[in-house]
Order: structure tokens, then sequence, then C-alpha cells
């Protein structure tokens, strides 16, 4: 009977924690400075390492521009991406070339979210995460934390 009340804990938390995905201690300033110069720099775990892997091959035309690094970021970049990357069989497809907007495990937290907001001025992309998420800058994606009123559930 004494486990019942940390069970009970630990299932109300589980979903809380499934929503916080800090870096990995081990992140190298070079994917901080190349990818976060441009955009979040988006936590591995929300793609998988063949995703990661495609991206960091297509670099020259990332989504329109030219993101290309210098050999030694791309090594330390790519292998820091794959090492910490999300688990395939739960993120599914994320497309060609990989989006994390594609990913099953985004679209099924978005789900509820009308088009519409995706083209809203105050988002523009729904690639902008911190334009919801307060804390995304520090992994936390968190419906509670959505700074637009009209997306908190």
């Amino acid at each position: 009977m004494k486990f019942l009340i940390p069970l009970a804990f630990l299932a109300m938390a589980l979903p809380a924690l499934a929503d916080r995905m800090p870096l990995p201690a081990n992140t190298p300033a070079s994917f901080k400075a190349e990818c976060g110069s441009c955009h979040l720099a988006y936590p591995p775990a929300l793609l998988a390492a063949k995703d990661w892997k495609s991206t960091m091959a297509g670099l020259s035309d990332h989504f329109g521009s030219d993101a290309a690094v210098d050999a030694k970021s791309g090594q330390e970049i790519a292998a820091f991406l794959e090492r910490n990357a999300g688990n395939a069989a739960k993120l599914g497809n994320a497309g060609s070339p990989p989006r994390i907007t594609l990913s099953a495990r985004f679209v099924r937290k978005h789900d509820e979210v009308p088009a519409k907001f995706w083209r809203d001025p105050r988002i523009k992309s729904a690639a902008n995460c911190e334009a919801c998420h307060r804390d995304a800058t520090k992994g936390g994606f968190s419906e509670r934390d959505i700074i637009i009123p009209e997306l908190r559930h």
C-alpha cells in the first residue's frame, strides 16, 4: 500500500517529463552556434539518426538556404545528432528532406492545432517552436506553458 502514492505521482509526472527535452549535457558549442544561429537548436531526440544524417548531408540546400558548415564542425555536429537521436520507431517517417513537423510524434502532439494557426503572423510556421512554447529554447514543450492563449487547453 505504501507504494500507491509514489506510483500515482509518477504516473501524473510522466506526461510532463515527455514534454521536456533539454539539450544533452554533451552538446557541442558548434551545434548551438551553427544550428542555433538561424532557428532553435532543436533537441536531437526530435528526429531519428537516419533523418539527422540526411539533414546533415543536405546542408548546402537546407530548406532553401545554404547552411553548410566546415568539415570539422559538420563531423562534430553529425556525430552528436546521431548519438542523441530519437527512437525511429516512435518518431515515424519525417519525410524527404526530413522535417520535425512531419514526424509522427510532432503530428500526434499537434493534431488539435487548427491549420490557420500555422499561418498566424505570430507563429509563421509549425517549425517555429518558440512562437508557442515559452521554454522551447530550454527544451520545454509543455502544453501548460503555451504563450498564445487561444492554443492552451
